[in-house]
């Protein structure tokens, strides 16, 4: 007879679950003859002992005594157009190498309860990076993993970003990858985890933060295998004060499935195309295929898996990759299927960030429901546009007029209400990524990164972006002056990782560069209205190359004057309209991180008295001097 129903009801969650003295086991395969589960406990034996029973809706379950944590296991599927093994996809962990077997675990974890908080949404300040390829200090032996990234923390943290984007970090099938095509989405990618047999020195080296704060020590037996390294860089990050996006893709999966996954999970003939696949249209994108988001089935997975994350992950939001997919190639089921995601965990955590990757930009993506899809906010790209225009414009000889006004209308898209509802930021993982567009620093001076000319134009260009409206976002390495473009295949193309050396040995650009960075983002916490409501574009003079506007905490004040000035030569006594009169203090100067401290800085002398003297809608105004290829940043 097949397995016992003990523990079995109608709210048995998906997959293997450990209960009692056992583990109960589901799996949705309605086209399924029938389907074992084979393991370590049963001698992967198939027969009656290890058979699920099927339920009305095409629900294999049943629950198997003697089930222990870290078992191994895969379900054997009969279908009618073939039989074999097949991974959970809701398997917590697999066995490496990969692919292997899916393994039984225990979601219990010693979290550290510090009382950390998510971040309020006009308080994020993203760092996007790629686990593999930010810090992978045993290359060529392994890529970057989830404690690499977790011993730099600190160095994140003191950056004065609040959060980390990582890219996709579900399991993959290739050796490297940027993340997007993932094929087992429970299941953290192993590639990122360090292995048992090099994992004593990494816990040293985290318990020397855990002792720092006074928190108990991790063991080393507690961080064995991916899933709890991953919860060990999460609790990590919450301890340092920051939050932890997950960059997750729900419109396609895979592109390279292999016969042991999800594809064509209950075992349906090929022949059939790929509706037949279960989980899947027969529409692709991105070398995989796009969920069937008409089979409630399927909306059930994908919910469940950002619930699992947020629940027993404990991560802060989501970045979901490429919402317009779902929208266009999933028509006409996907934006409804986009509500009920975001209605679900805005129940479960209403605190969490979800934002949107939606192309070409929709304002209706962050609008509320029933009409808008309920996100919290989306990637926009009219100011990286602008600026990555106005900086290539900028390092070619001459004194072209650049196109500032065009740079100042980007401030605010079209059709957002509030500022937290989009997210800003002139480099990302698709357009630096190896063949793409250049690094800022590349852009600026495409011959020479590393000339005055480059260091003092990204300096403007990454000012504009974190003053500005919207949530700043930063791409790993931007902060350091990385010239290079960056991929995720680091054995061809080791060259491509970042210059953490130039760090190590103390090269001066870059820990200048790193303290302005450093010193920018400070201003967003000293200064509430650059995180407010409030702009007002006060003056654009494409000949001059000069750009100003007002920021501010609506119905508060908190004034705040923005000036960007890309001018090659200084400007002496230039005019610009104030907000009010009396002492502005400059409270940030660019051309001060040249050589830090600059002996021969120009500027304001710290601060400017502005007069009665009406201009640009204002009832006062200064005369600046403005530094060439600088910004300059006034509060009272």
């Amino acid at each position: 007879m097949p397995t016992s129903l003990a523990h079995i009801h109608p709210g048995t969650p998906m997959g293997a679950n450990l209960v009692a003295d056992g583990a109960t086991f589901r799996l949705w395969a309605p086209g399924a003859l029938a389907v074992y589960v084979t393991g370590d406990f049963n001698d992967r034996r198939r027969d009656d002992a290890s058979l699920l029973s099927r339920d009305a809706n095409g629900h294999w379950r049943g629950f198997i005594p003697g089930v222990r944590d870290r078992d191994r296991y895969l379900y054997h599927v009969v279908g009618t157009g073939s039989e074999g093994p097949k991974r959970d996809p809701y398997a917590r962990e697999l066995e490496v190498p990969y692919p292997g077997e899916c393994v039984v675990r225990s979601s219990d974890f010693p979290w550290h309860e510090t009382g950390y908080v998510t971040p309020r949404f006009h308080d994020f300040v993203i760092y996007q990076l790629h686990v593999g390829a930010f810090h992978a200090p045993r290359m060529p032996r392994q890529g970057g993993t989830f404690l690499d990234v977790a011993r730099l923390l600190p160095y994140i943290a003191e950056l004065g970003v609040t959060a980390i984007q990582l890219l996709p970090i579900q399991e993959f099938q290739t050796r490297f990858s940027q993340g997007y095509n993932g094929t087992d989405y429970f299941s953290p990618e192993m590639d990122f985890a360090v292995g048992d047999a090099d994992l004593a020195p990494y816990v040293a080296a985290l318990n020397k933060l855990l002792d720092a704060r006074q928190l108990r020590p991790y063991q080393v037996a507690e961080l064995r295998g991916e899933m709890n390294q991953l919860k060990a860089l999460i609790d990590l990050c919450h301890m340092h004060g920051l939050a932890v996006i997950l960059d997750v893709v729900y419109n396609h999966a895979g592109g390279d499935f292999g016969d042991q996954s999800m594809y064509f999970l209950d075992r349906q003939p090929v022949a059939g195309g790929h509706r037949n696949s279960l989980y899947f249209s027969d529409r692709g994108h991105a070398g995989g295929l796009v969920f069937d988001f008409g089979k409630p089935e399927v909306r059930d997975f994908l919910i469940q898996n950002a619930r699992f994350f947020l629940e027993e992950y404990r991560v802060d939001g989501f970045r979901y990759d490429q919402v317009s997919v779902i929208d266009h190639d999933g028509a006409p089921y996907g934006w409804s299927f986009c509500q009920d995601l975001t209605a679900t965990l805005d129940h479960i955590r209403p605190g969490a960030l979800n934002l949107a990757e939606y192309w070409n930009v929709n304002p209706w993506i962050v609008r509320a429901r029933p009409q808008g899809a309920g996100f919290d906010t989306t990637l926009t790209d009219g100011l990286r546009i602008a600026l990555r225009e106005v900086i290539g414009n900028a390092s070619q000889p001459d004194e072209r007029p650049l196109p500032m006004s065009r740079l100042a209308a980007s401030l605010w898209p079209a059709g957002f209400d509030a500022s937290w509802q989009f997210v800003q930021g002139p480099e990302n993982h698709d357009i630096v990524f190896a063949g793409r567009e250049l690094r800022i620093a590349r852009l600026a001076q495409p011959d020479d990164p590393r000339s005055w000319y480059a260091r003092s134009r990204t300096r403007v260009a990454n000012g504009i972006s974190l003053t500005a409206p919207g949530i700043p976002m930063l791409f790993m390495g931007q902060e350091f002056l990385e010239d290079k473009q960056w991929s995720d295949d680091l054995e061809s193309q080791p060259q491509l990782l970042l210059h953490w050396a130039g760090l190590a040995s103390g090269d001066r650009q870059m820990l200048d560069h790193l303290r302005c960075m450093r010193e920018l983002i400070g201003l967003r916490w000293r200064f509430p209205g650059l995180r407010g409501e409030g702009l007002r574009v006060v003056h654009a003079d494409d000949g001059d190359r000069v750009l100003a506007f007002h920021r501010w905490v609506v119905g508060q004040g908190d004034d705040v004057l923005v000036v960007a000035h890309l001018g090659n030569f200084n400007r002496f006594g230039y005019r610009i309209g104030f907000p009010g009169g009396g002492r502005w203090r400059e409270v940030f100067n660019s051309d001060v991180y040249e050589n830090w401290v600059n002996p021969g800085v120009v500027g304001n002398g710290g601060a400017v008295h502005a007069e009665p003297w009406a201009l640009h809608g204002f009832g006062f105004s200064a005369s600046l001097l403005l530094p060439a290829n600088s910004i300059l940043v006034f509060a009272r």
